[in-house]
């Protein structure tokens, strides 16, 4: 008996044996190395766009909805404006509006600045930055390691001749009127342009080279290559990445580009997808939007500050409607604050390992606005601009939010009424 036991056992051993030498279990690979193999993309235009869509799980949670943010921050110059810039730059080379090698010049308060200087390279371009002094002092030392040249100028109200974007416009005049001038000097039997008229050309007090092709002014609020870049890239981007299951979309707006040219698409596909606006301190487009004017009656009386813009965010928020809003298609919008940002943004940083900028805060503090008001098992998608690495002077620096009493004190999502 005892023989018959230790011959099954050596039988079960062996057999085990052969089965495991047979058997050779499919080894799984880490999920981000199990995609399919793609091919690589075209240089840094190539990869701009087609930016991921991720559910922001703590938000999610909180409200019952699936709020999904697209993450712009992860195009090359770092923001949702790498798109604007492509599109402003291509057209303009096409129209023959931007000579090959010529300068574009923007007044920008730091994002599509930096994606401007990021891409004009890849087109052979220059660029010719105009920043007002107040915002965050990285946003001009990433400019200028770009190799932009940046002008920092205080801020004015648009309607004043040294309002930023003004001076961009006339910098693109003037880069224009040098390129009329050495065109006509090489008309001239060759004379050098210094030797036209006893002219001197001095290099170190110009600003752009005497060999300068010519200017082109970006002109990010009203030029509808911004609009274009969202209603042809971000809003097909969302309805492919959520199957067409997307049922509200909400941004904040600056020049209008993105939340006009995502939400014209999306309800150009689904008529019944809600589109909203959550509005930062300082901004008229709340009024308009809920109340068909851009100023409150005391405002209208006079009693208007001359710089509207009380608010630590940077980027959106506006007192006039640009051509690029004028193209929205919206269904109601909310009024964010300061506090709101600075709190939501520490939240999703401890809970998500979001690292995100004002404005994509704002927008996620609009995200659970909209949750709030059509209620839970929907889903809503917002745009997560760019990170917090340009933010950290002002956003992110304690003394900073400590002399405006913004310092966050929240431990979840109290300040929007979740408990």
């Amino acid at each position: 008996m005892a023989a018959v036991r230790a011959t099954v056992a050596a039988i079960s051993v062996t057999a085990a044996l052969v089965f495991l030498f047979i058997y050779k279990p499919k080894k799984t690979k880490p999920f981000f190395l199990s995609k399919k193999k793609k091919n690589p993309r075209n240089g840094l235009i190539g990869a701009i766009g087609s930016t991921p869509l991720i559910r922001i799980n703590s938000l999610s949670q909180a409200t019952g909805c699936e709020i999904l943010g697209k993450c712009e921050f992860l195009n090359p110059g770092g923001s949702v404006k790498d798109r604007v810039a492509v599109k402003i730059i291509e057209e303009a080379l096409e129209s023959g509006e931007l000579a090959p090698g010529g300068v574009v010049t923007e007044g920008s308060a730091g994002s599509t600045a930096i994606s401007l200087a990021t891409v004009a390279p890849a087109y052979g371009c220059k660029c010719h930055v105009v920043i007002p002094d107040d915002a965050a002092i990285e946003k001009s030392q990433i400019l200028q390691a770009l190799g932009a040249t940046v002008e920092r100028v205080r801020p004015v109200s648009i309607t004043h001749r040294d309002h930023f974007v003004n001076i961009a416009r006339r910098r693109a005049s003037e880069a224009n009127e040098l390129a009329s001038k050495h065109r006509k000097d090489e008309q001239m039997n060759g004379k050098a342009l210094e030797q036209v008229n006893g002219f001197q050309y001095d290099d170190e007090e110009q600003l752009f080279p005497k060999n300068c092709p010519g200017g082109y002014f970006a002109d990010q609020f009203e030029n509808l290559a911004n609009f274009r870049a969202h209603y042809e890239g971000t809003g097909p981007e969302i309805w492919e990445q959520t199957g067409g299951n997307v049922e509200a979309f909400v941004a904040a707006a600056g020049t209008g580009g993105t939340v006009a040219g995502a939400s014209k698409f999306l309800q150009e596909k689904n008529p019944n997808i809600k589109c909203f606006l959550i509005d930062p301190p300082g901004s008229g487009l709340f009024n308009k939007i809920t109340r068909g004017v851009m100023y409150t009656k005391e405002e209208a009386e006079g009693r208007r500050l001359k710089n509207p813009f009380d608010t630590i965010t940077e980027g959106i928020g506006i007192n006039r409607l640009t051509k690029n809003f004028m193209m929205a298609k919206l269904d109601g919008a909310f009024r964010g604050t300061d506090k709101e940002a600075v709190e939501m943004s520490r939240f999703l940083m401890k809970n998500d390992g979001l690292f995100l900028g004002s404005s994509s805060a704002m927008n996620c503090v609009g995200a659970v606005r909209v949750a709030q008001s059509i209620g839970p098992g929907h889903t809503i998608v917002t745009i997560l601009c760019d990170s917090g690495m340009r933010h950290l002077s002002k956003f992110y620096n304690a003394d900073y939010l400590s002399k405006y009493d913004l310092t966050p004190s929240g431990s979840g999502l109290e300040f929007l009424g979740i408990e």
